[in-house]
């Protein structure tokens, strides 16, 4: 089994710390997912975060801030699991183009 290791949340002299746990998991999980266990807590923290984001629970930047990973660093991961990191509706499309119809005059 592994264990990840997080602490609890505090205000540092760098940024806030947030309330973290420990998991277990089996390492045959690990090997079956492929994931290295020196980057297993970046590497799940990627992949809890990725889900709130998909499912439009968080915004982009909350889910980066919450996996501790660097905005760019986590659109780069989203498109890799095949989530836009960018999201546009029709309306939005729409608006753009109207705004961008305007600007030309």
């Amino acid at each position: 089994m592994q264990t990840i290791r997080h602490d609890k949340p505090r205000r540092t002299q760098q940024s806030w710390c947030m309330e973290t746990v420990d998991v277990k998991l089996p390492f045959e999980l690990l090997r079956a997912a492929n994931l290295e266990q020196s980057t297993l807590a970046e590497e799940a923290a990627r992949l809890l975060a990725l889900e709130p984001y998909r499912e439009d629970q968080v915004s982009l930047g909350r889910a980066a801030e919450l996996s501790r990973t660097p905005v760019a660093a986590f659109m780069d991961f989203a498109a890799k699991h095949g989530v836009p990191p960018l999201r546009y509706s029709s309306e939005d499309l729409e608006e753009e183009r109207q705004t961008a119809d305007r600007l030309k005059v």
